[in-house]
C-alpha cells in the first residue's frame, strides 16, 4: 500500500475512536465530513475538484450578467416601449462589461502585468490556506500572519543595506519566520489545549493589526518627520526587480508564488513529513497509533501555512511602491485567501489558478469601470457568487444535475465544545 492509498483510506474508512480524535474542540474528525470534503476539495477526486469550480465560476458570471443588465435604469426604461431595442441595449451592456473585463486582463503585455500583479500575493496567501485545509484545520488568521511577515521582511528592508543577491533572500526569509512563529501560536493552542484554531486565528488576527500599528509609530519602525504610522522604506537592495522591465509592475515575486506552489505540491504529496501532515488530518488516531507525534504535526502545519502567508506579507512591502509600511499594506489578502483556498480546491496548482482568476478579475474590473463605467464594485459581487457556490456543491450539482456517488453526513462538525 502506497502512502496515498493509505491517506486515502484513513480519511474516508472508518470513524476514528477517543475524545482527542479528529478536531479537539468538538471530537470529531472533520475531514471525515463529507460537507468538509465537499467544500475544502480534501480528499476528493479530479473530476469534482475542476468540475464544482469551473461551473461555480460560469453560474457567477451568468447571475452577474443579469445585474449589470438591471444597474442599466436607460434600458430598463426602455423595456416598455421598446422591448426589441432594450433587448439589443442589454446584451450590448452586457457582452461590453465582460469585454472590457477581458482586455483589461489579459488585452495586452500591461494588462497581463496587472493581472499578474494583483496574482502574486493571492497565490501565497491561498497556499497557506490550502495546506492547513489538507491537514484539516482552518487557518483564518493568514490576514494576521501577513502583517507579521510583512513586518519582520520590513525591519530586515531597511535595517540592513546589502546587495539584493542577499538582501532580498534574508527578507523573504524574515517572513517566513514571523508568518511562521505567529501561526505556529495557533498550532501550540490547538495541540495543547484544544483551543479551536478558527477562535485562536481570529484573535490573532486583531492582535497583530494592532501590533503592527504600535511599531509603525515607534522610532524603529517610523520614517522620521512623520506622526502617521508610516515606516522607513526598506533599502532598494531589497525591492523585489520587476519582471517585464520597468513599465511593468509585476515583479519576480510571480515567479516566486509558482515556485511555492511547486514546492508545497512537492511537500504535501511526495514527501514524508507531507504524509504526515494529510494524515493527521484525515485520522489523527491513526496518526498517533502509526507512532505519530500528532501535537508537532499541528504545530508545524499551522507554522508551514503562516511562513506561505508571511511570503504574502513580503511581496506587499518588497515589491509595492513605496516599499514602506502602513496599517492597510495587507488589503485585506488574507481573507481573500480563504475564498482562493476554497476555489482551487485545496490543491497547490488549483490555488495557482484561482488566483490567476481573482487577479485577473482585479486588473480587469478597473478598466471595466473606466471603458464602461460599470461599478468596481461588481467584481466583488462576482467573487462573492464563486464563494457562494463554492460554499454549496449540492447546489451546483443539483443545477446541473452533476451525479455524484458520495455519501456523509453533511455536517463539518458536531459544536464548538460537545
Amino acid at each position: 500500500m502506497t502512502e496515498n492509498d493509505a491517506t486515502e483510506n484513513d480519511a474516508t474508512g472508518n470513524e476514528p475512536t477517543g475524545n482527542e480524535s479528529g478536531d479537539r474542540s468538538t471530537g470529531t474528525n472533520m475531514t471525515d465530513s463529507k460537507l468538509y470534503r465537499d467544500i475544502t476539495g480534501v480528499g476528493g477526486r479530479m473530476r469534482d475538484a475542476l468540475l464544482v469550480p469551473v461551473l461555480a465560476v460560469f453560474t457567477a458570471l451568468v447571475i452577474s450578467g443579469f445585474i449589470i443588465a438591471l444597474s442599466d435604469v436607460d434600458t430598463l426604461r426602455l423595456w416598455g416601449s421598446d422591448p426589441g431595442q432594450a433587448f439589443s441595449d442589454t446584451i450590448d451592456t452586457v457582452f461590453g462589461a465582460y469585454r472590457a473585463l477581458f482586455v483589461g486582463s489579459l488585452g495586452s503585455i500591461n494588462a497581463l502585468s496587472e493581472t499578474l500583479f494583483a496574482a502574486t500575493p493571492l497565490i501565497f496567501a491561498g497556499l497557506a490556506v490550502a495546506v492547513g485545509f489538507q491537514a484539516g484545520l482552518f487557518n483564518i488568521g493568514a490576514e494576521g500572519q501577513i502583517v507579521i511577515g510583512g513586518m519582520a521582511a520590513l525591519f530586515v528592508g531597511f535595517t540592513f543595506d546589502l546587495p539584493g543577491i542577499l538582501l532580498i533572500p534574508m527578507c523573504l526569509i524574515g517572513a517566513m519566520l514571523g508568518g511562521g512563529a505567529w501561526a505556529g501560536i495557533a498550532g501550540l493552542l490547538k495541540a495543547k489545549t484544544g483551543a479551536h484554531e478558527v477562535i485562536t486565528t481570529i484573535m490573532l488576527n486583531f492582535i497583530a493589526l494592532f501590533l503592527a500599528q504600535w511599531l509603525l509609530k515607534t522610532t524603529v519602525f517610523q520614517q522620521p518627520g512623520r506622526s502617521d504610522p508610516i515606516s522607513k522604506p526598506i533599502n532598494e537592495g531589497a525591492q523585489l526587480p520587476r519582471l517585464l522591465g520597468s513599465d511593468y509592475r509585476v515583479t519576480i515575486g510571480f515567479l516566486i508564488a509558482i515556485l511555492a506552489a511547486v514546492v508545497v505540491q512537492a511537500l504535501m504529496y511526495r514527501s514524508t513529513i507531507g504524509f504526515e501532515y494529510r494524515t493527521v488530518g484525515a485520522n489523527p488516531d491513526a496518526a498517533r497509533y502509526a507512532g505519530m507525534n500528532v501535537v508537532w504535526l499541528t504545530v508545524a502545519v499551522m507554522a508551514t501555512s503562516g511562513a506561505l502567508a508571511g511570503l504574502a506579507g513580503a511581496n506587499q512591502i518588497m515589491g509595492l511602491p513605496p516599499y514602506q509600511g502602513s496599517t492597510a499594506f495587507s488589503g485585506g489578502i488574507g481573507f481573500d485567501a480563504i475564498a482562493l483556498a476554497l476555489l482551487g480546491r485545496s490543491k497547490p496548482y488549483g490555488v495557482v489558478w484561482a488566483g490567476l482568476l481573482f487577479g485577473a478579475l482585479a486588473a480587469g474590473g478597473r478598466e471595466m469601470q473606466g471603458v464602461e463605467r460599470i461599478p468596481i464594485d461588481l467584481v466583488e459581487v462576482i467573487q462573492a457568487l464563486i464563494i457562494v457556490f463554492i460554499a454549496a456543491p449540492a447546489l451546483v450539482r443539483a443545477i446541473y444535475r452533476v451525479k455524484t456517488d458520495d455519501t456523509g453526513t453533511g455536517q463539518i462538525s458536531t459544536g464548538w465544545s460537545a
